[in-house]
C-alpha cells in the first residue's frame, strides 16, 4: 500500500515505526542524511517526516543536521503513566460497549503473536504485537480524538520501553501477561475487570522504565 502513498507520508509512517518501537535509541543523535539513505527516500519528504514528529515531541533538533528521541526523565514517565492510564481506560471501555463480533478472536491471536515473541525473546516483534493488541481493541471504540491522543502517547512512550527490554540488567519480556485478563474480561463484558486489566498493563510498563531510570539506563536531564 505505501507504493500508493505521498513520499512524505511513507517517510513520515516509517520515520513514526523507528521512534515507536524502539530503533531509534533514546539520547543517540542521528543525522537527516542517515535517515534518508535507511528510508529510501528523498532529502524533503524525510525532513517533512521530521518536522511532524518533532511537532508530536518525538523528535528533537539537535543540531549540525541531526535529530533525537528525547530521554524520558521520571516526571515525564509518571506524567505519560498517568495520561495513558485515563485515556486509554476510557478507550477501552468505550470499545467493550460496541465490540464488533469477531474481534474477541482476532485479539486473541494477536496475543498469541505476543507470547511466541516472549518465547522466542524477540523484543521488536514484543513490541510490534503488544501495540497492535492494544490499538485493535481501541479501534472499536470510535473515538477519533482519543484514539489519537493515545496514539501519540506511545510515541514518546516506546522507544523507553524497547530500551529497558533489550537493557542490561532488564527483566527482558518475562513479565506478567494482562493482555488474558482483558481477554477474559471482555469475554464476560466485565468493564470493571477490564480496567483493572488495562491499568495494570500500564503500571507494569511504567514500573519497567522507572527500573530503567534507577539503574542509569538513560542519562540526561530530567
Amino acid at each position: 500500500m505505501t507504493d500508493r502513498l505521498p513520499a512524505h507520508q511513507v517517510a513520515y509512517a516509517r520515520l513514526r515505526d523507528m521512534v515507536l518501537f524502539g530503533d531509534l535509541a533514546p539520547g543517540a543523535a542521528v543525522t537527516i542524511e542517515g535517515l534518508v539513505a535507511e528510508l529510501g527516500l528523498g532529502m524533503t519528504p524525510v525532513r517533512e517526516a521530521i518536522r511532524r514528529l518533532i511537532a508530536e515531541r518525538a523528535l528533537q533538533w539537535q543540531g549540525n543536521r541531526r535529530v533525537v528521541v528525547p530521554r524520558l526523565g521520571m516526571r515525564a514517565l509518571e506524567d505519560l503513566g498517568y495520561a495513558r492510564a485515563a485515556i486509554e481506560v476510557r478507550l477501552g471501555l468505550q470499545a467493550l460497549s460496541g465490540l464488533e463480533p469477531g474481534k474477541i478472536a482476532e485479539l486473541r491471536g494477536i496475543d498469541a503473536r505476543v507470547d511466541g515473541a516472549i518465547l522466542r525473546g524477540d523484543v521488536p516483534a514484543y513490541l510490534r504485537a503488544n501495540h497492535a493488541f492494544h490499538f485493535t481493541l481501541y479501534a472499536q471504540a470510535g473515538s477519533e480524538v482519543l484514539e489519537g491522543l493515545a496514539a501519540s502517547l506511545w510515541l514518546r512512550f516506546g522507544p523507553s520501553l524497547r530500551a529497558v527490554c533489550d537493557g542490561p540488567g532488564a527483566g527482558g519480556l518475562r513479565q506478567p501477561d494482562n493482555h488474558k485478563l482483558a481477554l477474559m474480561a471482555l469475554d464476560a463484558r466485565d468493564s470493571d475487570a477490564l480496567e483493572r486489566a488495562l491499568r495494570a498493563d500500564i503500571v507494569q510498563g511504567v514500573a519497567n522504565i522507572r527500573a530503567g531510570l534507577d539503574r542509569g539506563l538513560f542519562s540526561g536531564p530530567k
